[in-house]
């Protein structure tokens, strides 16, 4: 039997995930990354996008965005703003999520307005984080 890692991924709102598996991959800011059983002890800055875990033949996915990563003691733990599960996420109002983010995003870029701009692509990021994963699972 292969060894396994413990995922734990924790939102304000509380754990949306806690069990043994094979492998995690996630989105890390210096690259997205993987973690196996008995990985070094390590952090990172996570950003918007998928985290993937796997045991046996069965994949998952969830969206997360924007937190922090730690492995440690064959443990890896993610806190991070938010994260959905794929079955979860309502396409329809994120496809209506990027379309206002991509035009919030054209309006900022013609107006020179930096804050409006840095926020409208957080939200486009997320939006087409959400589709993505919506079509993993």
């Amino acid at each position: 039997m292969a060894q396994l890692i413990h995922l734990e991924v924790v939102t304000p709102a509380g754990a949306v995930v806690s069990e043994d598996v094979d492998i995690v991959n996630a989105p890390g800011y210096g690259g997205d990354f993987g973690v196996l059983a008995n990985h070094a002890p390590f952090l990172s800055t996570i950003k918007i996008g998928l985290l993937s875990y796997e045991t046996g033949k069965d994949r998952k996915s969830l969206m997360i965005s924007g937190g922090f990563s730690e492995v440690s003691n064959n443990t890896i733990t993610f806190l991070v703003e938010s994260a959905e599960f794929g079955s979860d996420i309502d396409v329809d109002r994120a496809m209506k999520a990027k379309e206002r983010a991509e035009k919030r995003l054209a309006q900022a870029t013609a107006h020179d307005d930096s804050f409006n701009q840095i926020r409208a692509e957080v939200a486009l990021q997320r939006a087409l984080a959400r589709i993505k994963v919506s079509k993993v699972t």
